[in-house]
């Protein structure tokens, strides 16, 4: 079983409201580069989308779950049919977006029972705790050429990682990095 975070990142490591829905002042940083630029399957997610769990938090759960399950497309459909489990201390009900259960316990013990491979997708709140626990085994991530100065950023604390592959897609670059 393998964490694998995917995250939109600014040159200036800015994680927060890439796309705008979050109302920031330097929100909607990623979706200026036009929308070929986060369509698709920009993270070469490929069979983990049907082997895995996507990870998410309430926050990124429910905006997915108002933007996906009415899209169709080869993306799409494998992002509607994947496993998800969703962390919250405060949803009751997941129905909204099939394939989806709540994570029930700790985070960080569910975690390291589960069995699959987990994606924890946006979810920066997850990401970070799962990284502090030594946890995450790979991050992806998508830099597009934008510096904001301010916001909420993946990284609290230092950490070695080694480059595995980097790739331009579209105005961004994917870089693929494992924790060591």
């Amino acid at each position: 079983m393998s964490v694998i975070v995917v995250e939109f990142l600014t040159l200036d490591g800015v994680v927060e409201d890439p796309d705008g829905s979050g109302g920031t002042a330097t929100g909607g940083w990623a979706f200026r580069h036009g929308p070929e630029a986060v369509a698709g399957d920009k993270f070469r997610l490929g069979t983990l989308l049907e082997t895995g769990t996507l990870l998410l938090g309430r926050t990124t759960w429910e905006l997915f779950a108002k933007l996906w399950p009415g899209r169709t497309g080869e993306f799409p459909d494998r992002l509607n049919a994947a496993r998800k489990l969703v962390a919250s201390r405060t949803l009751g009900d997941v129905s909204a977006w099939q394939n989806s259960s709540l994570l029930h316990g700790d985070l960080v013990d569910e975690v390291r029972r589960h069995e699959r491979d987990l994606i924890v997708i946006g979810s920066v709140g997850i990401a970070q705790a799962l990284g502090r626990h030594g946890l995450v085994d790979e991050y992806r991530l998508l830099v597009f050429p934008s510096v904001v100065g301010a916001g909420r950023r993946l990284f609290e604390v230092p950490a070695d990682l080694a480059l595995v592959s980097t790739t331009q897609v579209g105005p961004a670059i994917l870089s693929t990095y494992r924790t060591r």
